[in-house]
């Protein structure tokens, strides 16, 4: 089941575009005032940085394991994104964060298994720790409603 929040959001046309909050019963939502996981204005669809964090909002799954939170993530990504209409083929552009860059073999692996044809434009960057130190990886993205369909 999917809920929607509808805010209208100004822009330079004439006519307003609405900013579109959805929300999924598979994926967690902290609680109101935090953040929105998935937002859309039109069929552009915006996704917050994901990590492998459970939906109790305090187990992080497949510690130890880039390869296993990356599916987890990519999971929560794709939930996410069928709930506001979308699909995996409809990502353009995503941005990895990890606290150790030789875990990128393990991530472009799980990636294979969420995507296909043409892969989304991707960004990698190491940084210096994230939200718990069992956490390996963060990933946001942003999708293009319909672009991934022949």
């Amino acid at each position: 089941m999917t809920a929607l929040k509808e805010m209208k959001m100004s822009n330079d046309n004439a006519t307003p575009l609405k900013k579109q909050r959805f929300i999924t019963d598979k994926v967690a939502e902290y609680p109101e005032g935090h953040w929105s996981n998935t937002i859309s204005v039109g069929d552009h669809i915006f996704l917050s940085g994901f990590t492998s964090r459970a939906n109790d909002l305090k187990k992080i799954q497949g510690v130890g394991s880039a390869y296993e939170q990356a599916k987890v993530i990519f999971q929560k990504i794709k939930d996410c994104l069928e709930g506001a209409g979308s699909s995996m083929a409809d990502v353009v552009t995503m941005t990895i964060y990890v606290t150790n860059m030789a875990d990128n073999k393990g991530i472009w692996e799980a990636r294979k298994e969420f995507f296909e044809g043409d892969f989304p434009c991707s960004t990698l960057v190491q940084v210096a720790g994230l939200a718990d130190p069992d956490i390996l990886l963060e990933i946001t993205a942003q999708a293009y409603r319909g672009s991934g369909s022949d």
